[in-house]
């Protein structure tokens, strides 16, 4: 049997529980703000890339048309040595031969200048799509440092608020009969921060079950501590 004022100990767990159903919510609120930090990081992280690979593909442009440039001296060079020697020949066979050699060289060198022309006009787009996507991603960062500042920011408010939340508890606590808390604690922790709930109209707060009027009755006795037959929360009524 309590010999301790019930009456009074349940006002004062209702003090303590709106105190701890703040702190489990900011406690709660603070622990999602690392993932939110992680999924803009991985969304601002994935744009980076996106302007990484459109440098890249740039710098690949412009390899390959270097490539293209030295392969067109080499097939140049290679024309003219055709045309130099051609006038040494002493059969029509050989000359016919060399005609076409030096008609096919020609044709490759037309084809590799459409190339760089190609791969010159390719890159200048990819120029300009570049240097948007820079000034996109310049605005980007700022959203993203705002974002991750407010972030940051809130997680500080969190913590101020915690500690002053945790020094209205240690005011409350010695109120309360030692019993009493210890059962008041255990149910807190095995029921989401919600450990005292009122019953209105014959209904658990913590969990709409009916409470049948007899509970009722018992409540209101205070000769002991009644708690919901379905979620086992504490129960009180607003008198």
């Amino acid at each position: 049997m309590i010999t301790v004022n019930l009456k009074a100990q349940l006002e004062i767990l209702v003090k303590l529980q709106a105190i701890d159903t703040e702190i489990y919510n900011l406690k709660a609120e603070k622990e999602a703000k690392p993932q939110q930090l992680k999924e803009i990081e991985a969304l601002f992280e994935e744009k980076k890339q996106k302007m990484a690979s459109l440098e890249k593909n740039l710098l690949d442009l412009q390899k390959e048309r270097k490539d293209k440039e030295l392969e067109l001296g080499s097939k140049e060079e290679s024309g003219k040595k055709l045309q130099s020697q051609l006038y040494s020949l002493k059969t029509n066979k050989e000359y016919q031969t060399m005609l076409q050699q030096i008609q096919d060289a020609k044709a490759d060198v037309s084809l590799i200048e459409d190339k760089i022309l190609a791969i010159l006009d390719e890159t200048d787009k990819l120029k300009i799509e570049v240097e948007k996507e820079k000034a996109r991603l310049k605005e980007e960062e700022k959203v993203f440092s705002s974002q991750k500042n407010a972030i940051e920011a809130r997680i500080r408010e969190i913590d101020d608020h915690l500690a002053q939340l945790e020094t209205q508890r240690k005011q409350v606590i010695p109120e309360v009969d030692v019993k009493i808390l210890a059962q008041y604690d255990r149910i807190l922790k095995s029921r989401d921060g919600l450990a005292i709930v009122a019953v209105i109209n014959n209904s658990c707060k913590g969990c709409n079950m009916f409470v049948p009027p007899q509970v009722i009755n018992l409540i209101k006795m205070y000769e002991r501590m009644i708690t919901c037959e379905v979620c086992n929360r504490i129960l009180y009524t607003n008198e």
